[in-house]
């Protein structure tokens, strides 16, 4: 796997940003800037418009009014080629654990002896080695959840969107899928990760969004906010207190 060089460190951006269903605001978020190395973590209560956000700067939902940037320009589809997103429930092929990962990088028109050394690699990686002729579907969740990380990381994106990925694990699949987190964001993947874990984002963020409402409601370095929040939706979250 390739290493990013800083200078290499995408910006997102949002301006004017805003989704209503039915005439109810899901997300309004006048001006939010992701320009630091991450992880960040994107934290709220349920319906905070958490996902919503996340698929936005990927570019999967189209705003109704507003834009999404990378490095100053409308986000392109060149932008989205360099993305990934792993969703808190991953699909998998209906084929075995390598030929999951092979499938990614033959679009990729890497030859089939690059392949088979970048597919060990990337399974030694996630501790699936052992798992490589074993059908994907038969995986456990936190085993399944790995290889569709290693799956997004196989295209070498510069960023990687993550959706609550270790919502159902337990402690010890959580561990090895934060370990891949963490050694992906120091080769300079930019990371952007949905959770509810506020645990996770201590051990993990460098910098926190929180929600509320559809709306930002704090954004800054992730030991400020957790330890000394500025506004009263994150304070109450924070304390465990009822949010809405």
């Amino acid at each position: 796997m390739r290493d990013l060089a800083p200078e290499m460190i995408r910006c997102i951006s949002v301006s004017g940003l805003q989704i209503s269903k039915n005439g109810t605001a899901l997300l309004n978020v006048p001006r939010l800037n992701l320009d630091g190395p991450g992880p960040t973590m994107i934290l709220g209560p349920n319906g905070a418009g958490k996902s919503l956000l996340l698929r936005c700067l990927h570019g999967l939902i189209a705003p109704d009014t507003g834009r999404v940037e990378q490095d100053g320009v409308p986000l392109n589809k060149d932008h989205k080629a360099r993305q990934a997103m792993v969703f808190q429930k991953p699909v998998l092929l209906r084929r075995s654990v390598a030929a999951n990962m092979d499938f990614v990088l033959k679009r990729r028109g890497l030859q089939r002896t690059v392949r088979k050394a970048r597919i060990a690699e990337l399974l030694a990686e996630g501790g699936l080695e052992s798992k490589a002729r074993q059908s994907a579907r038969s995986l456990s969740g936190g085993e399944a959840q790995r290889l569709a990380i290693l799956r997004a990381l196989a295209l070498d994106p510069d960023t990687l969107f993550l959706d609550e990925p270790t919502s159902a694990l337990d402690p010890s699949a959580t561990q090895m899928i934060e370990r891949m987190i963490l050694r992906a964001s120091t080769r300079g993947v930019r990371i952007v990760m949905v959770t509810h874990d506020i645990g996770q984002a201590r051990r993990l963020a460098a910098d926190i969004v929180m929600m509320q409402g559809g709306r930002v409601v704090e954004h800054g370095d992730a030991r400020q906010v957790l330890d000394a929040p500025q506004s009263d939706a994150s304070r109450r979250y924070l304390a465990g207190g009822l949010v809405t």
